[in-house]
């Protein structure tokens, strides 16, 4: 099969995987003007499609061949797909020659199972060491690592990858038993480990090689089974405390040609993976817990963002007065972010706040207004209402003209 064939099945099977951007990635030295490429101290730069998938990569599989059966997969062992398969010098080659016309600055990839997994894993290492050591690359490299592979494979592919990932597939043993029964759940999360103790190891020890420097990630697929929005939060955050993950990546499920009846015939509402996007920031940067975010329903409201969801929730902690109250508060109001907060705080060190200082700093003020106090500003009695809030600062619907 000609190279270009090959480059068009297997790109196009890489689009459904989320788990591509990079970021945090250390700068790699290289002496004189060898080596080619570069990945910054704040990661490389990136493109994105409207959809939010990274562009910038060379994000391909090894190939879409693979031994599992897994129900949500389009590249299933079941299903009709054309088929394709590189060899390791071809994506060493297709990687070098895209990175030289400035069409990528790195890396990612990811292959179905082939053979086994041991033979699958050493196919990616494969590449990565030939881009490292033959070419001296020093471009973002991403690798999708097979769970079942040997520790000691997964721990060489630290050694040259930027990032690995390993992806949890759904959110719940049950649904992966359910949907893919070929894979296990204590495999994923053994390799998860092991990414992590080759992390902790190469930061602990000077002079210690680096260890996948910009850390794992991992992805889930959501709407292929009847788990609640809940259930995933509750999930991603566990993964975040006990594997230390840079980032779980939602992927709304995709019906595909001749799906089977074990999955839905439709896709789930793809503002539900942005809800679940905003919840999982809440997780990371503003310090919320998974069960906060809800009430009494499992699911996050798709009308308005999930942190105005929750001030309209806990309306006994309203309003704020931004002059007394802890920057962690702050940051929880609807409108504020973290780094605002952290301006504010610094701010009424020196002066009482006033409501142009939030003008000033772009806050949203439309939805900021009923949920703070400061020295020349209060809320009116009127907007006290959760529902009234929710029906004024919910978006509303586009309405397009016909001309």
């Amino acid at each position: 099969m000609e190279l270009l064939n090959k480059l068009e099945i297997l790109a196009d099977a890489a689009k459904y995987d989320a788990s591509c951007a990079s970021g945090a990635a250390p700068k790699r030295g290289s002496r004189g003007r060898d080596g080619l490429g570069a990945s910054s101290g704040m990661g490389i730069c990136h493109s994105f499609t409207p959809d939010g998938r990274c562009v910038s990569l060379l994000k391909i599989l090894f190939t879409n061949y693979c031994q599992y059966d897994c129900q949500y997969c389009i590249n299933r062992r079941s299903s009709n797909v054309p088929r394709a398969r590189f060899t390791a010098q071809e994506v060493v080659d297709l990687t070098l020659d895209f990175y030289r016309r400035n069409y990528i600055e790195g890396l990612f990839l990811s292959s179905g199972i082939i053979r086994s997994s041991n033979y699958t894993m050493e196919q990616l290492v494969r590449v990565a060491q030939s881009l490292r050591e033959e070419h001296q690359f020093r471009g973002y490299i991403h690798l999708k690592t097979i769970p079942d592979a040997d520790p000691e494979l997964i721990a060489l592919a630290g050694r040259y990858a930027d990032r690995l990932s390993v992806n949890i597939e759904l959110p719940t043993d049950t649904g992966l038993q359910k949907l893919a029964p070929e894979k296990s759940v204590r495999t994923i999360k053994l390799a998860m480990g092991t990414i992590r103790m080759g992390q902790e190891e190469a930061q602990s020890e000077a002079g210690a090689p680096q260890f996948a420097p910009a850390g794992q990630s991992t992805q889930m697929m959501i709407g292929a089974d009847a788990t609640d929005d809940r259930t995933i939060l509750q999930s991603a955050q566990t993964l975040y405390g006990a594997y230390k993950l840079k980032r779980v990546y939602y992927s709304a499920f995709s019906p595909i040609p001749e799906s089977p009846t074990t999955v839905p015939a439709q896709p789930p509402p793809l503002l539900r993976e942005h809800r679940l996007y905003q919840a999982d920031f809440l997780l990371r940067a503003y310090g919320f817990n998974a069960d906060e975010l809800f009430g009494g329903s499992g699911d996050l409201p798709l009308d308005i963002d999930p942190k105005l969801a929750w001030a309209l929730a806990h309306r006994e902690d309203f309003p704020v007065d931004l002059n007394r109250a802890p920057p962690w508060m702050i940051a929880r109001v609807p409108g504020i972010g973290v780094r605002n907060a952290e301006r504010l705080v610094k701010l009424r060190r020196s002066r009482a706040l006033r409501y142009q200082d939030l003008v000033r700093l772009r806050c949203a003020m439309d939805k900021i207004k009923p949920f703070i106090v400061v020295q020349d500003f209060r809320p009116s009695h009127g907007e006290a209402s959760s529902d009234r809030l929710r029906g004024m600062l919910a978006p509303q619907p586009v309405q397009l003209a016909l001309l």
